[in-house]
């Protein structure tokens, strides 16, 4: 498919698959610009494209998609390097591609992109030391190239893992294609999931009949999830695009 690349001088056109890595669209951008990988961001409807992820992972890039482009300056002891980690469960395993400057926070961000884990539940280990500071950097811990990096999982009590149900006030917006971007104001139960959400939007007519993808804070919603499990909160803006979720 053909996606368009914006930056301010810039306007380039690419011919990419679904399965291409942000990380490896930079890289062409850098053939045809110049334009170190490391001194691009990304971006769609303000939204990052990380790098460990690859344009399956985000639904609501398709043909003729504007990708909007930030060349960074970065200073020169702060250079990032690119490095290959493995992300271990009791069960399961996902090698991703991080830099070493990047945050244990962000780290499990990508991870609760790409395996659904809640963040709050998260511990992560390396060579048996917890790192339990979010805002530390990966390399104060130590991780290079082909580190393998320990997940386990907080127990939590019925009582805090299940509070009694909220109402929640919280604002849906639709992208342009679907309702010339607009808000709609909702109120529901905090322990409703998506796919009710779905579901009621359908009901009052205030969506066209079609399959939705919903977003909050730059992660896309699991339909089968509660909207306190994703971390919705009072205020909150959920963005609703067109299309379905579909992973190998």
């Amino acid at each position: 498919m053909k996606i368009h690349i914006l930056a301010r001088a810039y306007a380039l056109t690419f011919e990419v698959g679904t399965q291409e890595t942000i990380l490896e669209i930079k890289q062409k951008i850098e053939q045809c610009l110049g334009v170190p990988v490391l001194s691009q961001t990304l971006s769609v409807c303000d939204w990052e494209l990380l790098d460990g992820l690859d344009l399956e992972d985000y639904p609501i890039v398709t043909e003729g998609t504007k990708i909007d482009l930030t060349i960074n300056h970065i200073p020169s002891l702060e250079i990032r390097k690119q490095i290959q980690i493995t992300v271990k469960f009791s069960s399961r395993k996902h090698n991703m591609d991080v830099d070493q400057t990047e945050t244990v926070g962000s780290l499990k961000e990508k991870i609760h992109i790409i395996d659904g884990t809640p963040i709050k539940q998260m511990t992560l280990f390396y060579t048996g030391l917890e790192m339990d500071e979010d805002f530390r950097k990966l390399s104060d811990y130590g991780v290079g190239e082909f580190s393998e990096i320990i997940v386990f999982l907080k127990t939590m009590s019925r009582l805090v893992a299940e509070p009694p149900s909220q109402k929640l006030g919280f604002v849906v917006q639709t992208s342009s294609a679907l309702l010339d971007s607009i808000c709609l104001p909702i109120e529901m139960k905090d322990s409703s999931t998506v796919t009710e959400l779905r579901e009621l939007l359908l009901a009052r007519k205030l969506l066209p009949l079609d399959e939705y993808i919903f977003i909050h804070k730059q992660r896309i919603m699991r339909e089968n999830c509660s909207l306190r499990w994703h971390g919705v909160e009072n205020g909150d803006h959920l963005y609703v695009f067109k299309g379905t979720v579909s992973r190998g």
